[in-house]
């Protein structure tokens, strides 16, 4: 059974300890970034294939921000 820590665990722990980070799901951080999306937040669309192509549309973009992201850092740092 996996011990899941919760939030007041975490923030006594980040202020107990200096550098300490929380550490997220992989799941609950692909669920934060998707609901920055208001379509896909607030179901909208009645068709499933709809919903569908605004969730893989979402991720596409998440994605490419991502990569982005590191490609800017990456060249900022070389």
């Amino acid at each position: 059974m996996p011990h899941i820590r919760t939030r007041r665990d975490e923030i006594e722990l980040k202020a107990s300890t200096p550098g300490w980070k929380a550490r997220r799901w992989v799941v609950e951080a692909c669920h934060s970034w998707l609901n920055r999306n208001r379509a896909i937040l607030i179901r909208w669309s009645k068709k499933d294939a709809n919903h569908l192509a605004l969730l893989q549309l979402a991720s596409g973009l998440i994605a490419f921000k991502k990569a982005h992201t590191a490609r800017l850092a990456h060249a900022q740092a070389g």
